[in-house]
């Protein structure tokens, strides 16, 4: 049995590269969107929810106490542009795209070609209701990170099922 089997940590697959957690700390593909957490680019006490469904393109961008991004009217705000860039980053292009389901033919795939493709299809600006669980995730992730490292199990991660009985 090797170590990561007895332990309650997981294995976590680095990124495609690395990025820097200032401007978007929080950035995943789940739930059928690319959503995430960026940081405002005037306040450093506000941060933006924003996501992009995948394949409508349906965004949203609000603040963490859901006041509507002033740049999202009709067009991705740049809030957006950097979660898609962060995401380009943390996943890789090719599984963004894939993810998204944006295709943009004949082009490698990079964060600008991926915003061309979606916003080309003149999306329309979508439902903030996911704005609370991502951001409540976010939360939850960054209480991870001030733990102390331990072995013993986490109550809340009790619901994982157990691999193999420990005698």
């Amino acid at each position: 049995m090797t170590v990561w089997e007895t332990s309650g940590v997981v294995r976590v697959v680095p990124p495609a590269r690395p990025r820097k957690l200032a401007k978007v700390p929080f950035v995943e593909l789940a739930d059928g969107r690319l959503q995430g957490v960026v940081s405002s680019g005037s306040d450093t006490g506000r941060v933006y929810v924003s996501s992009v469904a995948a394949g409508t393109y349906a965004f949203a961008c609000s603040t963490n106490n859901n006041r509507p991004c002033g740049g999202a009217r009709g067009s991705f705000c740049n809030h957006i542009r950097a979660l898609v860039t962060e995401a380009v980053l943390q996943y890789g292009a090719e599984r963004v795209a894939r993810y998204l389901k944006a295709d943009a033919p004949g082009e490698a795939h990079d964060a600008g070609s991926l915003v061309v493709a979606m916003t080309s299809t003149r999306p329309e600006q979508g439902d903030t209701s996911a704005a609370a669980p991502v951001f409540s995730r976010f939360l939850r992730h960054l209480a991870y990170l001030e733990r102390e490292p331990v072995t013993t199990p986490l109550p809340e991660m009790q619901w994982f099922p157990p691999t193999r009985a420990v005698a």
